[in-house]
């Protein structure tokens, strides 16, 4: 038997990738059931994480990405649909999507949050064509898994990221990277 070629390996990566997005719920799903499942999320955060209910409340805006699904091979990709929040009503959704190469193997699903802290950092987010984040998105992580502390990066920030919920085989999960693109459920 023949070694992985790397046409083999872009196409076995490419299937692991979409087999696990048709697991992930996005496809299709419609406003009302992306609504249902932001609300779970953002339950989730204010029951598990009580130190969101005072960062949402300082936010201009949350984006709520209740599903991630990433996969990879060498080559790797993630995908998931969201919903932007500004004062808890919705008014746009989105999808995130990465692409990335190196040593990996394996597939993860992840929920995340982006808490856009300043007008100006959610005009941004809102008026680009395909946002991308990047060095100016911030995390914070829960410490003792049930508390998150409003620090100097939460306070000053123009964009906090927070991932939970991860669940699979592959080591880590950020956002660094992603694609926020808005659509049309």
């Amino acid at each position: 038997m023949s070694g992985l070629t790397r046409r083999g390996a872009i196409l076995y990566g490419s299937a692991l990738l979409g087999l696990s997005a048709c697991g992930n719920g996005v496809g299709g799903s419609g406003a009302a059931q992306l609504d249902a499942r932001v609300d779970a999320t953002r339950d989730f955060l204010r029951d598990r994480y009580p130190g969101t209910v005072d960062l949402t409340n300082r936010a201009s805006g949350v984006l709520y990405m209740p599903l991630m699904t990433e996969a990879g091979l060498f080559f790797g990709g993630a995908y998931g649909q969201g919903a932007l929040r500004i004062n808890d009503i919705t008014v746009d959704y989105y999808s995130a999507t990465q692409a990335s190469w190196g040593l990996q193997v394996g597939a993860q699903q992840y929920a995340h949050a982006l808490f856009f802290m300043t007008p100006q950092a959610l005009a941004d987010f809102r008026r680009a064509d395909g946002w991308v984040a990047g060095a100016d998105a911030k995390y914070a992580t829960p410490e003792g898994g049930g508390s998150l502390g409003a620090d100097t990066t939460t306070t000053t920030s123009p964009v906090v990221a927070m991932v939970f919920g991860q669940a699979g085989f592959i080591a880590g999960a950020t956002v660094e990277g992603t694609k926020y693109t808005r659509i049309i459920p």
